[in-house]
């Protein structure tokens, strides 16, 4: 119920600022344009979503640089800053979240355990990034991953 309801709050919010979402998934694999397609007349706010799971596609979908998944690793602030800006520089959208973490039950390392995500939300020139760590397995660090991409878009507007 929560993410059908962050959804419609959140194509409720977009709608009446006028503005349209472009979404960067990584760890999500597209559950935030999945949740916000399933609300009716979400084509009046969603413009378009890139699922950029591996490195390769963060860099070609998005233009990810390469140094900075080199330096700072896929599951990064600055990543997700990246995947934020190349969504909304791309996409015909007027505000972008990224999503890009390490869902589970593997893939955690010494500073960035299981659980780790990294937000981004950008509008013109300005952006905002965040790190989280969510518990549960891997379905339930996805879907609070998406509930809090949503949020941060209602922040944001």
């Amino acid at each position: 119920m929560r993410l059908a309801f962050f959804s419609r709050k959140a194509g409720k919010a977009l709608k009446k600022k006028g503005q349209t979402l472009v979404t960067a998934e990584s760890c999500t694999g597209g559950w935030v344009a999945q949740a916000v397609t399933s609300v009716a007349g979400s084509s009046d706010w969603f413009e378009r979503g890139y699922v950029t799971y591996s490195n390769a596609a963060k860099r070609e979908a998005l233009g990810v640089s390469k140094e900075t998944l080199s330096r700072y690793g896929a599951v990064s602030e600055t990543t997700a800053r990246e995947m934020a800006r190349g969504a909304l520089k791309r996409g015909r959208g007027t505000i972008a979240l990224a999503i890009t973490g390490i869902a589970g039950p593997g893939g955690g390392a010494p500073g960035k355990p299981v659980g780790t995500v990294c937000f981004a939300w950008a509008r013109g020139r300005k952006i905002r990034s965040e790190t989280k760590r969510f518990r549960g397995g891997r379905s339930r660090v996805r879907r609070q991953s998406v509930v809090r991409a949503l949020r941060g878009v209602l922040r944001w507007l």
